[in-house]
């Protein structure tokens, strides 16, 4: 299995800006990755004198740094930035992390999960321990079992103080995927349960208004899910069906739904395009000329979840959200990617925008299967096999 990269790489989180082959007389373009590009090997490199099977197995995200899980519990490898401080645990290999079974991270913590422990360690504070800490009883029905970060025993870890949230038990939590301001919730029942910030209808409700405690997203009720995902204020999940379900903002087109903004980029830039022209009447200050397309049924807010169709239609297996674009995964083994890519983060070799989900050539070109994605906030990461390797199946 290898991992490939795209989008923000403005501190070296997908490649070392030296490694990259983009043009470096262009300075911007360093900060871009538009063509998805296979993760630097560096992270075995420097842990194979400790464990030469030790591989990149699986990726989480922030908007600055990337933290690369290494299989074998081997440990994390962080790349991306550094911290005012420039701490030596801010970015390479993290001692602490060794034995550790899952990890994660974003813009101030990362957080190692333990068979017996679970740790946050902030990003910044020079400290020689974890800023919290919380033991973990191994389950006498399953003694082998880890935590699933930001699971874990009893509740989940929050992006801030206090980290440790509970969950009631009733809600029998098999998932958890946390926003910066909103939570989604998978029961082992296949339900959906969201709280949090619902300023942009991310909570799926109905309504702009938050809710302090879970509440079961209705329009839901009785389709089993069995995956979840929170962006920046939108989310999705996966039914047992393999449908998509979407919803919170479509500003820049996330959802996939017909988006305003991406329609006035789109106008904007076919205006300059005809600025450019020596065959065109338009004169620099015109406006944009209106089109048909204006007579469109705009979508800036879905407050309920919206059945997503791929194009053609197919079964979805894996689906993760940015702050502002959406990446999913099909049984075929093609990545699709839609909403904001001003940063090349939907990796079809250009920075514009899209309101409607793109299958990304590039894979199918070099006869590579998509098997997982993650999204950054402003760049993806998808890990692949050859399309004649059997399928690995991710953390």
């Amino acid at each position: 299995m290898r991992w490939f990269g795209f989008g923000f790489n403005g501190f070296a989180q997908i490649v070392a800006h030296e490694q990259s082959a983009i043009d470096k007389t262009d300075a911007v373009n360093e900060l871009k990755i538009i063509c998805p590009t296979l993760i630097n090997t560096s992270v075995k490199k420097c842990v194979c004198g400790r464990n030469a099977s030790s591989e990149l197995q699986q990726i989480r995200a922030s908007w600055s740094r990337r933290l690369s899980l290494l299989e074998d519990d081997s440990g994390v490898f962080l790349d991306g930035f550094r911290g005012l401080g420039s701490s030596n645990k801010c970015c390479g290999f993290v001692e602490q992390s060794r034995g550790c079974k899952d990890a994660t991270n974003n813009e101030s913590q990362f957080t190692l999960a333990f068979q017996d422990r679970v740790e946050v360690w902030d990003f910044e504070k020079n400290e020689n321990g974890p800023v919290w800490s919380m033991d973990v009883r191994p389950s006498l029905e399953t003694p082998d079992s880890c935590t699933k970060l930001p699971l874990v025993p009893g509740g989940y870890i929050a992006l801030k103080p206090p980290f440790y949230r509970p969950i009631s038990p009733h809600l029998q939590a098999k998932s958890l995927a946390v926003g910066p301001e909103h939570v989604i919730l998978l029961s082992a029942t296949g339900a959906v349960y969201t709280w949090g910030q619902g300023s942009h209808g991310q909570l799926g409700h109905g309504s702009l208004t938050s809710e302090e405690e879970p509440r079961a997203v209705e329009a839901l009720w009785g389709v089993p899910m069995k995956s979840v995902a929170a962006g920046g204020w939108h989310c999705c999940c996966i039914s047992a069906t393999h449908d998509l379900y979407v919803w919170g903002w479509n500003e820049i087109g996330q959802l996939g739904l017909p988006s305003r903004g991406v329609r006035k980029v789109q106008q904007q830039n076919s205006h300059e395009k005809a600025l450019q022209s020596p065959d065109t009447n338009i004169k620099p200050g015109d406006e944009p000329t209106q089109t048909e397309d204006d007579k469109e049924v705009f979508i800036s807010i879905q407050a309920f979840p919206a059945l997503l169709d791929l194009n053609p239609q197919c079964d979805v297996e894996a689906v993760s959200c940015g702050s502002r674009h959406t990446a999913a995964v099909t049984a075929e083994g093609d990545l699709y990617t839609w909403g904001w890519g001003e940063y090349g983060q939907l990796g079809h070799k250009n920075l514009l925008s899209s309101d409607e989900p793109q299958c990304i050539e590039f894979f199918k070109d070099h006869h590579l299967r998509v098997i997982d994605v993650v999204c950054g906030a402003w760049n993806t990461f998808a890990a692949v096999v050859k399309q004649e390797e059997p399928q690995k199946c991710p953390l």
